[in-house]
């Protein structure tokens, strides 16, 4: 795909920052940060939405190799309950800058809110479909959640983390009607409060 002639023409090291699993109700929120590497340009980088498992697979490992630097992070379930999804989103995406080894000289993050950092940075919306190192950053964090969400599957069975990364379908609410939550369920949630008193009040 072609992006954003204008943040293309954006010199020095361009970090990227995107997240995911803001929506789920069980689970971490996983952020990335990129700065890719122009002398190894990626093929088929877009927003991870967009991309098939096989192909996010495949271009996570490829952006691992050739990216300049990258750093995955995370803000716990606790977390959210506790700070709600949006500031534990920007926490998250903060450790993400933070992680990474080499200082970017700018950041470029995917929505309408920046993290609280050090550098300069610039919140684009759908930046992850017009920002090289954004999609970068969406397909690791997604990447990445997604196979923590199947291992998770395995230590809590039963609720199809594995299927639907936890989030709200109808599969997981019936899951949750008959099992009650989980230790990585999101208290805070509608949803999983409602589970939460029916399993109280019977």
């Amino acid at each position: 795909m072609s992006f954003d002639p204008q943040y293309l023409k954006l010199t020095g090291h361009i970090a990227g920052v995107d997240e995911v699993g803001r929506g789920p109700l069980a689970g971490a929120v996983v952020t990335a940060a990129v700065i890719l590497d122009p002398d190894k340009p990626i093929e088929g980088l877009d927003d991870s939405k967009k991309l098939t498992e096989k192909k996010r697979s495949l271009l996570a490992e490829q952006i691992k190799e050739k990216a300049l630097c990258y750093f995955i992070a995370r803000a716990e379930h606790d977390e959210v309950d506790k700070l709600n999804v949006f500031h534990a989103t920007l926490l998250a995406m903060k450790r993400a800058v933070e992680g990474l080894n080499i200082a970017p000289d700018k950041v470029l993050v995917d929505g309408k809110f920046c993290p609280q950092i050090t550098y300069p940075c610039e919140a684009i919306i759908k930046g992850d479909s017009r920002v090289a190192a954004i999609s970068a950053a969406s397909i690791l964090a997604k990447v990445s959640r997604d196979n923590e969400m199947i291992a998770l599957d395995k230590i809590y069975p039963g609720y199809g983390f594995a299927r639907h990364k936890a989030y709200p379908t109808k599969l997981h609410i019936e899951a949750l009607q008959l099992l009650g939550i989980c230790p990585i369920h999101r208290k805070s949630f509608k949803p999983v409060q409602k589970i939460l008193k029916q399993f109280t009040n019977d």
